[in-house]
Order: structure tokens, then sequence, then C-alpha cells
């Protein structure tokens, strides 16, 4: 008579796919530390542990699961099956995958959350398959554990799938392939924007400051899906003279305002100061002005006593009621009130310590030693510009992987 009782696994099922969503979040939170992805990493294992010492149960339940498919369900059962090595569920996920794209994501992180002993073999039987989706998850293994499949990755670049094209050029810039900078920079001249783009991306990543550069730059300045990273990664990379010149040209449009307080963050100039503390001022800006600020000055406003109270009547991200249309989370959610008046008065105090002109990053002149401290004790997003500092700094210099599980990553930062 088996000991498993159905309620259990159950609830187990869907803790895993609901925490599965929430590392999904958690892993851009302007608010979450790497000692905060810990313990939901840590809840998430334990209800994968609970699905796969379930055994047959635990299998069927995960299979009857996929009826109603999304990409953290597809994640939770793929990271089951490469623990009980069933290769015949793994199969049966590719062919999901290549019918609905949108589950891929979930695919691809499975393999990124697995330990590496459990994708020995299977990975590089999958990198030479003739299925493109099964290269195409055998790539992002490879990227997500930063290992080099070695002409896997030029032959990726030359294939007939995109999608196999993108995840080889991501991997490229990833696995920090010094050799193919040359051959990202020339593949940003395709029409396929998802290429273009991460042709761009890994091109600078590598040491590209011209033409990728200025392709990079383009993408960021136009409204499309990969803006964001474009914009960011430009800006990063850029002194601050064309960088301040690159601003000036997006705040043309008051669309991008947003944008330019972000982009004076990562651009460090103290001079931009003074802006960022008058912004606060306005409820819509305030809250990423201070983040702006920190990224510059490396001020904890919660630990400094510097925020505010919410506005009264504030609400944050989508509400209950059916009439409202607007169902988007609010980007700036977890992200402190500052208060104009006592960061002007830290300010004030505090200005002698920074000089004009000069980029600052985290409360420091732009250095690799502050970018590691950063990576150990900093927030998601302040975490995610330090790791591309690092490669940036040093083009060839692997990528920190800052979406792995929680416990890898504190065992690298730890070596």
């Amino acid at each position: 008579m088996s000991n498993v009782i159905p309620t259990v696994l159950a609830q187990h099922l869907e803790a895993a796919v609901h925490l599965a969503g929430t590392r999904r979040r958690l892993l851009d939170a302007p608010h979450v530390t790497l000692r905060q992805l810990r313990r939901s990493d840590d809840r998430l294992a334990a209800h994968l542990d609970g699905l796969t010492v379930a055994g047959d149960e635990g299998r069927g339940v995960l299979e009857r699961s996929l009826v109603e498919t999304s990409a953290d369900q597809v994640f939770v059962v793929c990271a089951s099956a490469l623990v009980s090595s069933d290769r015949q569920q793994l199969e049966r996920l590719l062919a999901m995958g290549e019918a609905d794209p949108a589950v891929i994501p979930g695919l691809t992180a499975a393999f990124g959350w697995a330990e590496p002993t459990l994708l020995q073999g299977l990975v590089s039987e999958w990198l030479m398959a003739r299925s493109a989706i099964a290269r195409l998850v055998g790539l992002a293994a490879c990227a997500w554990h930063r290992v080099n499949p070695g002409l896997r990755i030029p032959q990726g670049l030359q294939d007939n799938d995109p999608g196999v094209r993108v995840c080889a050029l991501r991997a490229a810039g990833e696995l920090g392939l010094h050799a193919l900078v040359s051959t990202c920079a020339a593949a940003t001249e395709t029409s396929v924007e998802s290429c273009r783009f991460w042709a761009a991306w890994s091109a600078v990543l590598l040491g590209d400051r011209h033409a990728a550069l200025e392709a990079l730059a383009t993408l960021g300045s136009a409204p499309g899906p990969y803006q964001a990273r474009a914009f960011t990664l430009s800006i990063q990379v850029m002194s601050i003279g064309p960088a301040r010149d690159y601003l000036e040209s997006i705040a043309q449009d008051p669309a991008n305002l947003r944008q330019r307080v972000l982009g004076a963050g990562l651009v460090g100039d103290p001079a931009h100061v003074p802006w960022l503390i008058e912004l606060m001022t306005h409820d819509s800006l305030a809250r990423l002005a201070g983040e702006a600020l920190s990224l510059i000055c490396g001020v904890d406003l919660a630990a400094l006593d510097l925020e505010r109270k919410p506005p009264e009547g504030f609400e944050s991200g989508p509400d209950d009621n059916p009439d409202h249309s607007d169902v988007s989370m609010d980007a700036d959610d977890g992200l402190a009130w500052p208060d104009p008046a006592r960061v002007q008065a830290w300010w004030a105090t505090h200005s002698s310590r920074f000089q004009p002109g000069v980029r600052y990053f985290m409360g420091e002149p732009l250095n690799a030693e502050n970018c590691q401290r950063v990576l150990r004790t900093g927030y998601q997003r302040q975490r995610i510009a330090a790791a591309l500092y690092l490669s940036l700094l040093n083009p060839g210099t692997p990528l920190f992987e800052w979406r792995a599980p929680a416990r890898r990553q504190q065992r690298l930062l730890a070596s």
C-alpha cells in the first residue's frame, strides 16, 4: 500500500509552480538580496524534492499537470524529470516547446536550475540532435552553467533555426568567447531582430565599442522587446560624455523620462544627483530617482532613514476592480519612497566625497572589487549591473550568472 497522500502531492505541485513564478520575478527585483533569493530557492527545492521522492505517483501528478501548460509548470515538470532521469518525459517536454515557444524559458531555466551532474551525457546528446529545440536547450544549458561546448557555438551561429542562432549568440557573450567578437558584430546586420539584438549585446560584452555598440544603442532608443536590455548595456559601456549625449537624445521624447532617470543612475555621474533629488518630489518618479541615487552613491535609503511614507491612497500594482483595464505590475514595487528634504540634507553632508565627471557605482568609482562586493550583498538589479560591469571591464570574462540557484551563486562567490 502506498504511503503517498494525493492531497499532499497536489500541494507540493501547486506550491512549486507558484514559487517558480515567484523566482522568475525575484530575479530582477529591486529589493531582493541573494540571501532572500536563497530562502525562496530553498522552499522551491523542498517542494520539488517532495514530488521526486513520491516516485511513480509523483511522476503521474506531474504528467497530468501538463494539460494546462505555462513556462512555470514546464519548469517544475522538467526539473523533476532531470532528477529522475525520465527521458520519456523530457522528450515530451521538447515536443511541447516545439509546439509552443512560450514554454521554452521554463525548459531552459530547469536545465539551469539542475545540478551539472544530472546533465552529463544528455546535453552533449541534444547539442548534436536533429531537433532544433533540443539544440537550443543544449546550448542554453551550457550557457547557464558557463560550460564552453566548443565548436557547437560557432555551429549554432550558422544554424538554420533562428532560435538556435539567438541562443548561440547569447551564449557567446555569456561565456566570454572573445574569439567570436567579430562574428557576433557581423551578425548585427541580420534582418531578424532577436538575432540582431543578441549579436550586438554579445559583441559589446566581448569588447566591440564601434558598430555593435551603435547597433545596440539604436535598439535602446526605440520601443521594442529588447529596448530595456539594449539601453542598459549601452549606457553601462559608454564613457560619461557619450552616455550623457545619449540620454539627452532620448530626453527629447517625454515618454522616455523614466529611461532617462534609470540611465542617470547607470551613468554614475554625481552631477545628476541634484536633478534626481528634485524628481523625488514627483510621486510617479520618486522611487526610481531614489534607486538611481543609490546606484551612484551606494546609499540605502531605508537603512539611513531617508525614506517617507507612500502617498495617501497609493496602491501598488493591479487591483481587484474588473473595470480597471491596467493590470500591469508596478515597476517600482519594493523600492523605498525617498524623503526629498532628508536626502538633500544627506547630500549636503556627503557630496564632497563625490567628484563630478567620474563614474561611480554603488558609492565608489567603478572598479572590479566593488562589483564583486555588490554581487555578494546588493539587491538583484544592482547585482545584474555589477555582473555586466565585471565583463565590460575585462572583455572575455564570463558573465556572472545571477539567475543561477542562489546556493550555486553563493558557492561561486565564496570561492
